[in-house]
């Protein structure tokens, strides 16, 4: 029993693993965070094997310099504030499904395919940019402290 639980689990380990690294090379030209999953992949990976262990370390680093350069200026935070919420309003206008515009060039069956299975992981996409962005505020943006004089 406890060896299958034992194989249960690395299984999962690995399958979760995988599933990251592939979300993660998917979102480095789709929206989304793409360097944090591949890195959070590799990093289950990691427990399982050495070659991913050895790869870690340069995921990692470019990871999080994305991650810090992403919050370094206002301007950035703004914009991908902005994205983000422009992708979750995007998603809601995909579920909706309106009606096809007079300027949509081709087959209507073509005109936002999927419906709410489609808005609906653009608006977790959206959800999920905004706490990387939130986690990467917090981390990585130097923080100030204010003393007020009593």
């Amino acid at each position: 029993m406890v060896a299958i639980k034992k194989h249960a689990e690395r299984v999962a380990i690995e399958g979760l693993g995988w599933l990251l690294v592939l979300v993660g090379i998917a979102a480095l030209v789709l929206p989304g965070p793409g360097l944090l999953a591949l890195f959070a992949g590799m990093a289950l990976l990691a427990t399982q094997y050495d070659w991913a262990e050895r790869r870690l370390d340069p995921v990692r680093k470019a990871a999080f310099k994305t991650a810090a350069d992403g919050v370094k200026t206002l301007p950035r935070i703004i914009m991908s504030v902005l994205f983000s919420i422009g992708l979750m309003a995007f998603g809601v206008v995909w579920g909706i499904h309106p009606t096809t515009p007079s300027w949509w060039p081709i087959a209507d069956k073509w005109w936002l395919i999927g419906g709410w299975g489609t808005g609906g992981t653009l608006i977790g996409s959206g959800l999920i940019a905004l706490g990387m962005i939130i986690y990467s505020y917090k981390t990585f943006r130097p923080q100030t402290n204010i003393k007020t004089k009593h």
